[in-house]
């Protein structure tokens, strides 16, 4: 869509933040997401630097007919950061953070990313959980959910917020937490971005450092896989786990001969005391002999450093789900599938869940799997668009070869797969109560770029 380029002199006119458009020198690099498979160009990307810029550019969008993305760090595996000839709010700008040590709490703004926020408070010894990449900005996480190192200690990320700032689509800015706009405030823990633009998240803080983490890397065998599942359940809940499976590429910390063999890669993060801790990796690094073991005691924020980087120049298709149960049945279903793809890299993730996580009523929050013990993702990375159908045809059938799935999906592991997928997401009461909220506060669905909960 072809933006009144008045129109766009006068938002630029009337904001303390940046409007960038096409034409413009830096168009092609701000439009850019992290997934590079996902190639949109939107008319104007407005980087906003505080709330009344927000509002500013969600009444532009509104009175031009503009579709609206908002994007943080940029990683919507369903590309939902940016829009194809619609309006793109970039909340990177807005870094501000106010931590109150002597209440445990800390006002973020929206476009701060995990590692800036875990840096920062870590500082203090103090950590809220987040996902498990320090370059995922803290908004769409925390808006579906939020599962990280600390889940299993302290919950979901929504499960440490207190209170939030969001802008909706009157325009109107709200603080919303237990007592002001309650309704609002459970939809936004878990229902993603339906309901406006957050700007500010509260958060509570909690008592981390140092931790005992790491990464461990050992052959994966269907024992070693059924092993890791079987430790991480067993591990006490200051201990969260998250396993990525996968045929070696080179790495300079494995041995040539580990090359093109499959290797399960073990992310653990113990929050307690550090004896306590490696006690509670033992049962993992019996598992096998590591081709490497990382694990020692850390502070909180150097755990992502097992996570960074950009994503690889690639094609990327990814699906995910949970599992009732696991066993060494479905260690060999998963060895097999990623042997017979003939992606560039195939990937599979599992996240043992449960602790403080399925202590939360599920009516709580906007989340509704709290009983989910364990998720699952799969992805396949290519070379070229061309080879899509091919790898989408895999992960399907992977999918659906897996045993003892569950019913559900988490939203934030979800790509665009269809509303019927949305709705796994959100079942039942869960997605009543989300679309009777949406239509109080977003009745014509303007907020739509995202896995959509349309108005009831």
């Amino acid at each position: 869509m072809i933006i009144n380029q008045v129109s766009v002199t006068q938002l630029r006119d009337s904001l303390d933040g940046r409007v960038i458009s096409a034409g413009d020198a830096q168009y092609d690099e701000t439009r850019k997401v992290f997934y590079h498979g996902i190639d949109l160009h939107p008319a104007a990307i407005v980087r906003v630097r505080n709330t009344d810029d927000i509002v500013r550019a969600v009444e532009f969008a509104r009175e031009n007919g503009l579709e609206l993305a908002v994007r943080c760090g940029g990683h919507s595996l369903a590309g939902y950061g940016s829009t194809e000839g619609g309006l793109v709010i970039d909340l990177s700008a807005m870094k501000g953070l106010e931590i109150d040590v002597a209440n445990r709490s800390a006002w973020a703004e929206g476009g701060l990313t995990a590692a800036e926020y875990t840096t920062a408070a870590g500082a203090h010894g103090l950590a809220t959980g987040f996902g498990d990449t320090g370059a995922v900005g803290i908004g769409g996480l925390t808006l579906g959910g939020g599962m990280g190192f600390l889940v299993r200690k302290y919950g979901l990320t929504i499960d440490e917020l207190l209170a939030a700032e969001i802008v909706t689509a009157a325009g109107e800015v709200l603080h919303v937490d237990a007592d002001s706009h309650p309704d609002l405030f459970w939809a936004i823990r878990g229902g993603g971005g339906n309901f406006g633009v957050v700007s500010r998240f509260k958060y509570r803080l909690r008592e981390v450092d140092p931790i005992v983490g790491g990464m461990l890397i050992l052959p994966a065998t269907a024992g070693v896989i059924a092993g890791f599942v079987a430790a991480a359940e067993a591990a006490p809940d200051e201990l969260s786990a998250i396993g990525n499976i996968m045929l070696a590429p080179p790495m300079p910390f494995l041995p040539p001969e580990a090359t093109g063999k499959p290797i399960i890669m073990i992310l653990l993060a113990y929050a307690g005391d550090a004896g306590a801790g490696e006690k509670a990796v033992a049962p993992f690094r019996a598992l096998a002999t590591p081709y490497a073991d990382m694990v020692r005691p850390m502070r909180y924020s150097e755990i992502y450093q097992f996570t960074e980087g950009e994503a690889p120049p690639l094609e990327d298709i990814a699906r995910s789900g949970f599992l009732e149960k696991f066993d060494e049945a479905t260690a060999e279903t998963i060895l097999s599938q990623l042997q017979a793809s003939t992606a560039a890299m195939a990937i599979t993730q599992l996240r043992v869940l449960g602790g403080a996580v399925a202590r939360v009523p599920a009516e709580a929050t906007a989340y509704a799997h709290r009983r989910r013990g364990i998720l699952f993702a799969a992805a396949a990375l290519y070379e070229q668009a061309a080879e899509t159908p091919q790898h989408l045809a895999w992960i399907n059938g992977y999918v659906a070869a897996l045993p003892h799935r569950a019913p559900g999906v988490y939203v934030n592991f979800l790509a665009d797969e269809g509303p019927e997928r949305v709705r796994e997401a959100y079942p039942g009461a869960t997605w009543d109560r989300l679309a009777a909220v949406k239509a109080k506060y977003d009745p014509d669905n303007f907020f739509r770029r995202n896995h959509n909960v349309p108005p009831r």
